[in-house]
């Protein structure tokens, strides 16, 4: 892809940010998966690291940085849609290594990407917030405008549901430069208007089960809406739920959604 081009999708993906008319931004979790969704119509894709790992055979965040961006390249070489990247913590925790990350990012032709704030220690979980900060300000300046850049807080995905520190996280990586700010795990639509409240970028939610759902998180004013690694998890389900009824004997039910899945394919 051009240098040109990108830059293209890039601009595309910005303006597809409006408060009060989010974004519905779909996961996929390989380069067939992405054109489905483009060809149903999304406006744009987003990765899912737990996603494309379960393509591998592994758990989440057993995805090395190489990984994460050739597959991230394959998919912004399948769709003409922008494509936004989860490169989970940046794969490293001091900045240099977030920024070396995101540059190699811009490489690759993608539109955005995300970066978030998770340790990877289950026993401190959640960056210190200087340098949690820090990385972000580092991702910023690498993508020096070329890419959308998400700062994520993890706080509500790892058992902190502390608000305040969530906003305060925001909004340090808003006055770092983020883009489009973004706390994962959210349940509540008071939350929601709550951290919305306090922000002045464009914030995306991640669709939970019991959540606000779509029309209520535009009635919010959220910019943009994901569904992380759920649509993979579902095809694996249905896939798990159709392989049992053959093994059980029974009348396949996966016809309808198998002739579907084909006539898209045809499509292409």
């Amino acid at each position: 892809m051009t240098a040109t081009a990108a830059a293209g999708r890039t601009e595309r993906f910005r303006e597809l940010h409006r408060p009060g008319v989010p974004l519905v931004m779909p996961n996929a979790w390989d380069a067939g998966t992405a054109r489905v969704l483009a060809a149903v119509g999304c406006l744009a894709v987003g990765t899912t690291s737990s996603g494309f790992a379960g393509t591998l055979g592994r758990p989440d965040r057993s995805v090395t940085r190489e990984e994460a961006l050739g597959h991230a390249a394959a998919l912004v070489a399948a769709v003409e849609v922008p494509v936004s990247a989860d490169l989970e913590s940046g794969y490293g925790a001091e900045p240099a290594e977030v920024a070396a990350t995101v540059r190699a990012a811009v490489a690759t032709g993608l539109a955005g990407c995300s970066i978030e704030d998770f340790t990877g220690d289950p026993q401190a979980p959640i960056h210190d917030v200087g340098l949690a900060t820090a990385r972000i300000t580092a991702a910023v300046e690498a993508a020096a405008g070329r890419l959308v850049l998400t700062a994520r807080a993890e706080n509500h995905l790892h058992g902190r549901d502390d608000l305040a520190d969530t906003i305060d996280r925001l909004q340090r990586y808003q006055q770092a430069g983020a883009d489009v700010l973004y706390a994962p795990g959210l349940r509540r639509a008071a939350d929601v208007r709550s951290l919305l409240a306090e922000l002045e970028r464009p914030v995306n939610v991640l669709l939970v089960p019991g959540g606000p759902g779509v029309a209520e998180l535009a009635e919010l004013g959220v910019a943009r809406i994901s569904t992380g690694g759920a649509l993979a998890f579902a095809a694996l389900g249905a896939l798990g739920r159709s392989v049992r009824e053959l093994l059980d004997g029974a009348a396949p039910s996966f016809w309808p959604d198998a002739g579907a899945g084909r006539d898209i394919v045809r499509a292409w």
